[in-house]
């Protein structure tokens, strides 16, 4: 008997970034961990947050939901900090605040200075997968701003 085709797989083939939820479940070499219900209130949609790394280098395994993103937010520092995004699965968008909205896929790397305003998070029609690497830093501290404009957002390609 034939194996199914694997969705996830033929996507990644064809070069096409569109994943559901359970697609990224099915894939992620790293579990997708439990829903993020202590972050929720800075998030509109669902997210699931597995912490991989507490020691030396503080990293999070975020997957999002289609169409879930979190609000502005910046990552304070007064020396060194900031954040990386390594994008695993999906497709989603990151925005530093002024400046235009830069669509994620697999493979994709974002560097995030410390006390830049953005957001990021899964585009309105594909679940979304990245380790987020806090970048050693002194006097830091991480400040949630307003939610992601709702037009601003729906109205990204």
């Amino acid at each position: 008997m034939k194996e199914p085709i694997n969705r996830a797989v033929l996507c990644w083939y064809f070069g096409g970034n569109i994943m559901t939820i359970e697609d990224i479940k099915r894939t992620s070499i790293f579990p997708v961990g439990e829903e993020n219900t202590k972050y929720a209130e800075y998030f509109d949609g669902v997210s699931y947050l597995n912490m991989i790394s507490l020691e030396q280098v503080i990293i999070g395994n975020v997957t999002f939901e289609a169409g879930c993103r979190n609000h502005w937010h910046i990552h304070h520092a007064t020396s060194g900090g900031g954040q990386i995004l390594l994008v695993t699965a999906g497709r989603g968008y990151y925005q530093e605040w002024g400046k235009e909205a830069r669509e994620l896929k697999a493979g994709d790397v974002v560097n995030i200075p410390a006390n830049v305003k953005h957001w990021h998070g899964a585009a309105k029609d594909s679940a979304f997968q990245h380790l987020a690497i806090e970048v050693s830093g002194e006097g830091q501290s991480n400040e949630w701003c307003e939610p992601v404009n709702e037009t601003d957002y729906y109205n990204l390609k």
